[in-house]
């Protein structure tokens, strides 16, 4: 393994009610996802509970797109009412910016190529400086300047960031952290390899637009084990045409993948819950499918660092799992429940979630 990059720390929220979020150097690699709905107002209660749960399913930071200013009044209002870090995800308009700075955001992303002329950028650095506030260079395959649209992806993509950092630099502003986002993996990974040589900012990394749940999920894991095998990458976002639940997750499981490939990076974390589960076929007499589909979310809010397995017959039942701390399968109307192979309740499969939570309270 190539010898780990240690990048500069820049620390997101940790003011007002915030919890603070550190990115980069030695911390751990920090999961986030980004708000799939326009907001309103009346959205805002729900919307709190909503990231409340995020919050417990593993998010360290939330990002929201703000398209202008009566969308960056809302984003404002919400950052007063919850603790994790709420970003604002900002386009063409460098006043959108400045008002979400004036509540407690936690950081500001934008494309300072769309963002305007170089004194809008200054007024968007300056106001960031003197709250505190990072912000995110955010380059996109799909929103590069004129001028590096024809050629290499991989080097376009490079060479916009370097041109926006060039500027942050100048401005004497380094509270930044740097993302280069491609739908193809091999871009995706090719120009963070080569960024990651050249600055010591701290990368967000992840295939954007990467597809369905199936699709995305494999095309992320596949650029996202490569760099992580290298050191390369301090926060990531697994982008789906899916839930928020299921960005989570995924990047909880492919950091928890890295790390078992490349134990010697602590950055890499695999510490929670382990659930297994069978693909389930026609032997089945558990229906895995719906219990693990209820108790996911539940599963992964829990800060255990234990191994559940749900199975659908006998033939996969305690002995195949007999490492799990926790597991349960059935046949029939009979349920199993098991620890380390050992059963330890039979039931009704009408009893089946009320035991299994009994007993998941034990560990």
């Amino acid at each position: 393994m190539k010898q780990e990059r240690i990048t500069k720390v820049v620390k997101i929220g940790g003011f007002s009610h915030i919890l603070p979020v550190f990115i980069g150097g030695t911390n751990p690699v920090v999961i986030q996802t980004m708000w799939k709905e326009r907001l309103s107002l009346e959205d805002l209660d729900s919307a709190r509970e909503h990231i409340n749960m995020l919050q417990s399913l593993g998010c360290g930071l939330l990002r929201f797109a703000v398209p202008d200013i009566k969308s960056a009044e809302v984003f404002g209002r919400l950052c007063e009412m919850v603790t994790m870090p709420l970003a604002a995800d900002i386009h063409f308009d460098y006043k959108i910016a400045l008002r979400c700075m004036d509540f407690p955001a936690a950081k500001i992303r934008i494309n300072p190529g769309n963002i305007g002329s170089r004194d809008k950028v200054h007024l968007v650095l300056e106001k960031a400086a003197k709250g505190n506030i990072p912000i995110r260079i955010g380059v996109n395959a799909g929103s590069l300047p004129d001028d590096l649209r024809k050629g290499s992806v991989t080097e376009a993509l490079v060479q916009a960031a370097e041109r926006e950092i060039a500027v942050f630099e100048e401005f004497g502003f380094t509270n930044y952290l740097v993302s280069m986002k491609a739908s193809t993996i091999a871009d995706t990974i090719n120009a963070n390899k080569i960024l990651s040589a050249r600055t010591d900012a701290p990368l967000h990394v992840g295939v954007t637009e990467a597809g369905p749940l199936a699709a995305g999920v494999a095309r992320n894991m596949a650029a996202l084990l490569m760099l992580f095998k290298e050191g390369i990458g301090d926060t990531v976002r697994i982008s789906l045409s899916d839930t928020m639940e299921n960005e989570i997750i995924a990047g909880r499981e492919i950091v928890a993948a890295a790390a078992r490939i490349a134990p010697e990076n602590a950055r890499l974390s695999c510490r929670g819950v382990n659930i297994i589960s069978c693909p389930r076929c026609g032997r089945h007499g558990f229906d895995t499918h719906g219990f693990t589909s209820r108790w996911m979310p539940r599963l992964y809010a829990l800060k255990k660092d234990i191994t559940v397995a749900i199975m659908g017959c006998e033939v996969n039942g305690p002995v195949e799992a007999k490492h799990a701390d926790l597991g349960i399968t059935g046949a029939g109307d009979k349920v199993l429940i098991f620890r380390l192979g050992n059963i330890v309740r039979t039931i009704t499969s009408s009893q089946a979630d009320m035991a299994f939570e009994e007993e998941l309270e034990k560990l």
